[in-house]
């Protein structure tokens, strides 16, 4: 976190939280009144706007092996203490057994040391009061798996957002449990009850919190924290292994799940999926509170809660990520310490490109922050997304250097053995046709199109659109005339090729 950050969040804190004026807050803190002002009227929290990126990346080389030692100086908990690891003895195994392992001795040192610190607080307990307020809100997330048009995303993930006052609560599907699936379902969940939850109770997740601080503190993350000031949220974690403390949201992820998400849900879009479930939990509050003494509808005792909600700010909140990556030679780059690939254009090799990740879009932008292609985000065990509109567009340009690009090279085998029996001189028009039917229903039509070529021994590009056509658009195949004795005969005149007439006739009309 900011310095800068943390005095804001100090100002705001006893401005609105302990009742101060702006004259005492600037005699405590000795900034000038018109500073503390600016910051207490602060509507807008969101990050300055990008600049053209350097080409650092924040990915570690320890990031593939962090699991692995997690789970030894877990098991070490279990060891006596003279037989559990040291940082040289962690070392040593990652040299021996993991596959790849390439990383100094020191940066392993440092995280063995970062990790051992925080499983020491994890022993730590403090006290956190259980009596819940109206317009206080608990979040957690819960699995679920869901069918988007017709594909299934098996254990993909929900966010809840409870209240415990009125035993109220929503969710929205998300694809994962990252920092944008978080942010865009709770201001999806804000803007449709029209207000926002002055504190929420959250978990110890990494998404947010970086580390448990002695004494009960937590350090969070710079974007997190943004989030918070520009909505006024109080942030509450709860105490490390002790879930019971939000205890509301726990069983509310689980009644959601078994009377909104059963049986598993199927839509065309998860937008319009989230909305209708926001209705659904609206109607969900017209039951009885299973503990109010008055017999009063859920849905009565939620209104004390809206009562309770500060406003929506003015300035809408920029939910995505935006970060850099380098490319290699084929011009693709990584994300996820290298688990999932995306492509972004040749025209990029090995080269710095800017992004703009949402919970469902990974977006390539150049350095002036023009898009340059747009992917469906990766999650889980799917590996590379790979848009090839802008690599066929390229090389279309310059066909006569296709065997020695990397393109070629990425081509699928029949698209490759296709391009060998053009001609060379056909060459940069096929690969535009193949750049045309890319655009128009994707590269797969285009390489089954290929194929079919390849059956029939025809390369050059006019038949490569019309077996296009004939498969995606829709143009029938017409059946061959049948031999209808019935059809008359035709008198044929013969010609009489006889040039006196002709001249004739021609000097006869020059006259």
């Amino acid at each position: 976190m900011s310095t800068t950050m943390d005095q804001i969040h100090h100002i705001r804190e006893m401005y609105y939280q302990q009742d101060k004026n702006i004259s005492e807050i600037a005699s405590e803190t000795g900034l000038n009144r018109k500073t503390i002002s600016k910051y207490v009227d602060m509507e807008d929290f969101n990050c300055p706007p990008p600049t053209p990126a350097s080409a650092e990346t924040h990915e570690s080389k320890l990031d593939p092996f962090r699991h692995l030692i997690d789970e030894w100086l877990q098991a070490d908990k279990l060891a006596p203490r003279k037989q559990r690891h040291t940082a040289k003895r962690v070392f040593k195994r990652l040299q021996e057994e993991a596959k790849d392992f390439n990383c100094s001795y020191r940066l392993v040192a440092l995280y063995v040391a970062q990790k051992k610190k925080e499983l020491r607080l994890k022993k730590k307990e403090g006290y956190l009061p259980l009596n819940h307020h109206p317009g206080e809100a608990q979040a957690d997330f819960g699995f679920a798996d869901f069918y988007e048009n017709g594909k299934l995303h098996h254990e993909a993930k929900y966010l809840v957002l409870s209240f415990p006052y009125s035993n109220g609560g929503f969710l929205q599907l998300n694809y994962g449990e990252n920092m944008e699936c978080l942010l865009e379902g709770l201001v999806a969940m804000f803007e449709h009850i029209g207000g926002v939850p002055s504190e929420i109770w959250f978990d110890n997740t990494r998404t947010i919190v970086t580390a448990v601080i002695k004494g009960g503190g937590r350090n969070i993350t710079e974007r997190f924290q943004r989030f918070c000031e520009h909505y006024r949220i109080k942030p509450v974690f709860m105490n490390p292994d002790a879930g019971w403390e939000k205890g509301n949201v726990e069983n509310k992820v689980g009644y959601l799940r078994r009377n909104e998400l059963v049986p598993v849900p199927r839509f065309n879009s998860l937008v319009e999926e989230n909305k209708y479930l926001l209705g659904r939990c609206e109607i969900d509050m017209q039951r009885e509170h299973y503990d109010d003494d008055d017999d009063r509808f859920i849905s009565e005792l939620f209104q004390e809660d809206k009562a309770r909600l500060l406003p929506l700010p003015s300035v809408p909140f920029d939910t995505a990520l935006y970060t850099t990556a380098t490319t290699d030679k084929y011009g693709k780059f990584t994300l996820d310490s290298g688990k999932h690939r995306y492509s972004a254009s040749p025209a990029f090799c090995e080269a710095c490109v800017n992004l703009k990740i949402t919970s469902s879009d990974v977006i390539v932008m150049d350095k002036d922050m023009h898009e340059v292609v747009r992917h469906k985000r990766l999650y889980g065990n799917e590996h590379e997304r790979m848009d090839w509109l802008p690599y066929l567009t390229y090389i279309a340009r310059k066909p006569r250097s296709l065997r020695n690009s990397g393109i070629y090279d990425m081509m699928p085998q029949t698209m490759q053995i296709y391009m060998d029996n053009c001609e060379t001189k056909e060459r940069g028009r096929v690969l535009k046709v193949l750049a045309e039917l890319t655009e128009r229903t994707g590269f797969t039509s285009a390489v089954k199109t290929v194929d079919e070529a390849l059956c029939l021994n025809v390369t050059d590009p006019d038949s490569l659109q019309n077996l296009y056509r004939r498969t995606y658009a829709d143009v029938p195949l017409l059946p061959p005339l049948e031999n209808n004795t019935s059809i008359p005969q035709q008198k044929v005149i013969p010609f009489r090729n006889d040039l006196k007439m002709l001249d004739a006739a021609l000097m006869g009309s020059v006259k």
